[in-house]
């Protein structure tokens, strides 16, 4: 066994069976390793699609993917959507390939300071020694891209560690998953604040927005007239009709300053006060009111479904009953695309048990809330905020739950950084709908232009910046280009069909959503 077969037979003893690939010259070895059956490569055409895909799967799977990488420019590529991954506390093991250690003192072309690039994202960095250390180095990795919440392992592989012969095998056996217990002090601190009647939201992050510890936090709601919120942005939330509902904190300054008036405490189960975005002229940085106190139930290493178990108790509330999200009525809309036909577009195609990976920005952020109706499914947002997160995203969560269709909502100007990922979903024939809302601009940055003072308007000058109509993406050419059909609307009761129709299919298919 050598090197590479001793970090590919411990990945899958440790339960990481899927590897999302980019590999290079100094991956062939573990490259032949992946030939191991129990191991799943998927290979991705962009690293940035890897290190998505990775995060997308850690969502939906509950458990870390591998990367493979290629040298310091390959971790590079994938870097943004490992800083996404970072920011929604996703896990994965970066296998990043390096030089054999004698080819390193000639400098050659790709040579690089992978730790240096790897070390500002990642939670974990090693360089493999030797072979005969590779499995206990990929043991080390796993077990820190297991922790809760999840880390960023990366191990890097120097080629002669991969090549070389690594006798028998010896890693340490799997670590069981473990979340630490909250504080009860903590716990009767925050129930001493609900019962004092003054106006109280809390505040769900991570595994705290799960179906069950929603029905706990749903039994708190009940008994105390506390609100149930959400940071506008989640890495994974069941929501849908028949879940307890949660609020979503608005995602611009003045409505969430707005939303949160009036409330005296804020309690946050696995996340931190909400902050805007970006820093605007004249306006606040944290949202809530001053004066506003700050509770922790559950910090983000915590069980925050234990946290809500003790709280319950504590508060009596074990047999009270928490409200439900109504379900919405189906109508099939019809007429102008608009904020309100699109979100009655989604709720008539969101099939029941879908995954839906929103980027859609300036087209969908006011349309998803109005879909909390809509059948039972989880949604994905971006954390971490760097754009083309989403197809690559959708596609990881797909190959983790194949059984469900997952539903991609995205921008034309976010979908171009990682178009690639059509490309992995077509040869893998995964159950993806990747909707792409084209106005051919970059239209939330127009808003934006105007919120940080620049001026009302953007210049011609400015506009050329923004403006990506010329020449207009052909979005069912790219799609077919790549082996996923496509069809292209301008209406919402064409939305609304096309949804349903692709819900029907296999495998994926594009919807280009004209908008003017």
């Amino acid at each position: 066994m050598n090197g590479a077969q001793s970090l590919v037979s411990t990945l899958v003893g440790h339960g990481v069976d899927v590897c999302f690939a980019n590999p290079g010259t100094s991956e062939m070895h573990f490259l032949a390793a992946l030939g191991d059956p129990r191991m799943r490569g998927v290979l991705c055409l962009f690293e940035g699609v890897c290190t998505g895909a990775a995060d997308g799967y850690y969502r939906m799977a509950d458990k870390p993917a591998a990367t493979l990488l290629h040298l310091g420019p390959g971790l590079s590529n994938g870097l943004a959507n490992i800083h996404n991954a970072r920011r929604a506390s996703s896990g994965m093991v970066n296998v990043v390939g390096e030089h054999a250690t004698k080819h390193l003192k000639y400098d050659a072309p790709l040579t690089s300071d992978i730790e240096g690039l790897a070390r500002p994202l990642s939670h974990w960095v090693r360089r493999g020694d030797s072979a005969a250390t590779i499995a206990w180095d990929t043991a080390a990795a796993i077990a820190k891209a297991s922790e809760h919440p999840g880390k960023i392992a990366t191990l890097i592989l120097p080629g002669d560690t991969a090549w070389q012969d690594a006798g028998e095998a010896v890693a340490p056996p799997p670590a069981p998953a473990t979340r630490k217990a909250p504080d009860p002090a903590r716990i009767a601190e925050v129930a001493k604040v609900l019962r004092s009647g003054e106006p109280t939201m809390l505040i769900l992050a991570n595994k705290a927005c799960r179906v069950e510890p929603l029905e706990l936090a749903g039994k708190v709601a009940a008994g105390t007239g506390c609100r149930l919120a959400s940071q506008f942005f989640t890495n994974r939330i069941e929501r849908g009709a028949g879940r307890v509902p949660l609020e979503r904190i608005p995602y611009s300054v003045a409505p969430a300053v707005k939303f949160l008036k009036g409330t005296k405490h804020l309690v946050t189960l696995e996340t931190k006060e909400p902050v805007a975005f970006f820093s605007y002229p004249g306006l606040p940085s944290l949202l809530k009111e001053p004066g506003t106190q700050v509770h922790t139930l559950s910090e983000a290493d915590e069980d925050s479904t234990l946290a809500l178990q003790m709280l319950v108790e504590e508060l009596g509330l074990g047999s009270a009953q928490a409200a439900y999200q109504q379900a919405a009525e189906k109508v099939m809309p019809s007429g102008k695309l608009d904020p309100i036909s699109i979100a009655h577009a989604l709720c008539a195609g969101i099939p029941e048990n879908a995954i839906v990976v929103d980027e859609s920005l300036t087209s969908g952020r006011e349309s998803m809330s109005y879909t909390l109706g809509a059948a039972p499914h989880d949604m994905i947002n971006n954390l971490g905020g760097s754009i083309g997160y989403s197809p690559p995203v959708a596609t990881g969560a797909a190959l983790a739950r194949p059984d469900r269709r997952t539903i991609c909502l995205v921008g034309d100007g976010s979908a171009m950084y990682t178009i690639q990922a059509l490309w992995t979903q077509a040869r893998e024939q995964l159950p993806v709908t990747t909707v792409v809302f084209a106005n051919n601009t970059y239209n939330i940055l127009k808003a934006e232009y105007a919120n940080m003072g620049a001026g009302d308007r953007p210049s011609a000058a400015a506009l050329t910046m923004i403006d990506i109509d010329r020449p207009t993406i052909d979005w069912i050419a790219m799609g077919k280009s790549m082996g996923v059909p496509g069809v292209q609307v301008d209406s919402a009761e064409g939305l609304a069909r096309a949804l349903l129709d692709a819900n029907g299919e296999a495998g994926p298919r594009l919807i280009e959503v004209k908008l003017y």
